[in-house]
């Protein structure tokens, strides 16, 4: 039973994306863009969702580009958590 967890806890989803907002205590909401072909034109569209994420430690600022980690539920919006903190200005997106 054990070992069946531990193969779950390999398969959680990743994200990565850019703080838009620090909406709380512990708390951040983050946009992951991805890019999409358009079904019936063919061209490339940029999709955008929102993930509000845990932050423990309070070290995501707003510009900063976070890698998110699937958990379990932690508040009614809360589903991720920051897993990586990549400071504003270090990256080329």
């Amino acid at each position: 039973m054990a070992e069946a967890q531990n193969d779950q806890r390999g398969l959680r989803k990743k994200r990565r994306g850019t703080v838009v907002s620090r909406s709380g205590d512990k708390s951040v909401k983050v946009r992951v863009s991805r890019r999409k072909r358009h079904p019936l034109y063919g061209k490339e569209v940029t999709v955008s969702r929102h993930f509000h994420a845990h932050d423990e430690e309070n070290r995501a600022q707003v510009g900063d580009i976070v890698v998110l980690h699937e958990t379990r539920p932690i508040s009614k919006l809360k589903r991720w958590r920051v897993a990586e903190v990549i400071p504003a200005g270090t990256v080329a997106e």
